[in-house]
């Protein structure tokens, strides 16, 4: 049953007086992690120094073919999910193994970043004896890394024997492919399972999360009257594309700034008397000058929302102030979809209450859920409709998204033994 946000009180994480400790085979548990961890940190360090930007084909699959070779030694059947060419993407990497006990789990991650083959590179570096830095090594390298460490720990001691588990990694999490191409796969394979686990970045060890917001796209285009400068505001003359452009992006920070968990960003503006604009890569020209009325603008933006009837409010008052036009302009907005919201459900919250018992038997004290409003879109999204999901259970750090990227070295370890565990408690 869908609920919303704010009908649930944290009473859902007050531990049990009497909550269960951690048994003998958990305890074996950890030290296989102890044991492995480094085989692990080797393995960070692969992926971590392969480019495995969006638009890297190359570089996606390569990292993919790393996990192959782990995967296959654990167990697991494994497969390429090759996307057609007009995706312009990579492909998914899939590992699974069908058993017929136990709750059927679903483990997201994905394989590329935001780091493309023309940015500096920034490989695998430890900055001191907790901190390590290198491209994507927290979203979501280390979450990927910690998957496949908490399998292998559970294999090591027989512990995935007829169990039903799917890995995906996604090969275009960062800059998606058209859903229809991409994610069919993705949402049909996921629907045959219990439970969606992803791994993207946690926020800290005590916070997990129930849901994310939603993300789409959104592209302004103007138009207007080229003249010369001297006569702009004239009846006759105008405004300019460039003024209404502003109009319109002054009118949605006024009107739509402040709602909770909605946020709109012009990420891009270009306008002239001429411009260009490639998809694909972002780059865009523009030709101008200062005393020519500009004929035409364009801005690229994002919205960002919890559901899909924020959205859809928030797109007719955008729409609303689009199509209220300055002398001699003209104005279009085309929305795009992108990734859906992962909406808290009381069977998500009953999975953090798990995890939040399991972390307090761990001494690690106790998780809560995040503000939905602090996380972006995620994979999970697309499959959250079907069935409970968590996510933030991957590595920690800082600077997801930019140089200089960190993971949190001391941390790790432990979020690694909790998720061997997590998967342990959720398969009995």
């Amino acid at each position: 049953m869908k609920i919303t946000y704010l009908t649930i009180t944290f009473l859902l994480f007050s531990t049990a007086l009497f909550s269960q400790k951690i048994s003998s085979t958990e305890e074996r548990l950890i030290a296989e992690v102890e044991k492995n961890y480094k085989e692990t940190l080797a393995l960070l360090e692969e992926v971590t120094n392969i480019n495995s930007g969006s638009l890297n084909l190359e570089g996606v699959e390569a990292v993919a073919r790393v996990f192959e070779r782990e995967f296959k030694s654990i167990g697991f059947d494994t497969e390429w999910y090759k996307l057609p060419a007009e995706a312009k993407r990579a492909g998914h990497f899939i590992a699974t193994r069908k058993g017929s006990k136990g709750k059927k789990i679903f483990l997201i991650g994905h394989l590329d970043t935001v780091f493309e083959k023309d940015m500096p590179f920034t490989p695998f570096t430890y900055l001191n004896d907790s901190i390590a830095t290198g491209q994507g090594v927290n979203d979501m390298k280390g979450g990927d890394v910690m998957i496949f460490a908490s399998l292998k720990a559970l294999h090591d001691l027989g512990q995935l024997e007829d169990r039903s588990i799917t890995v995906y990694f996604t090969g275009d999490e960062e800059s998606s492919a058209d859903e229809e191409l991409s994610r069919k796969d993705f949402i049909e394979r996921a629907k045959a399972h219990d439970i969606a686990l992803a791994y993207e970045t946690t926020q800290s060890l005590g916070i997990t999360t129930v849901a994310r917001r939603g993300s789409s796209g959104w592209t302004l285009k103007t138009s207007g009257k080229q003249s010369h400068s001297s006569g702009v505001f004239r009846e006759s003359v105008g405004y300019g594309a460039i003024y209404e452009a502003a109009r319109i992006l002054t009118q949605f920070q006024e009107e739509l700034a402040g709602e909770e968990y909605l946020t709109f960003n012009p990420g891009q503006f270009i306008g002239g008397s001429d411009i260009s604009y490639n998809a694909d890569t972002g780059k865009a020209e523009a030709l101008g000058k200062t005393n020519i009325v500009a004929r035409e603008a364009m801005v690229t933006g994002d919205l960002r929302f919890l559901g899909e009837e924020q959205k859809e409010k928030a797109r007719v008052k955008m729409q609303a102030i689009v199509d209220k036009h300055l002398n001699q302009t003209d104005a279009e907005i085309i929305f795009e979809d992108g990734l859906p919201s992962m909406i808290p459900t009381e069977g998500n919250y009953a999975l953090a209450k798990t995890l939040s018992e399991l972390s307090v038997d761990m001494g690690l004290g106790e998780v809560k859920p995040g503000d939905p409003g602090s996380r972006g879109a995620g994979d999970i999204s697309f499959v959250a409709n079907y069935l409970d999901c968590l996510d933030g259970l991957g590595a920690s750090g800082t600077g997801a998204h930019a140089p200089g990227e960190t993971i949190n070295m001391k941390e790790y370890p432990e979020l690694i033994k909790r998720s061997t565990l997590f998967l342990y408690r959720l398969s009995r």
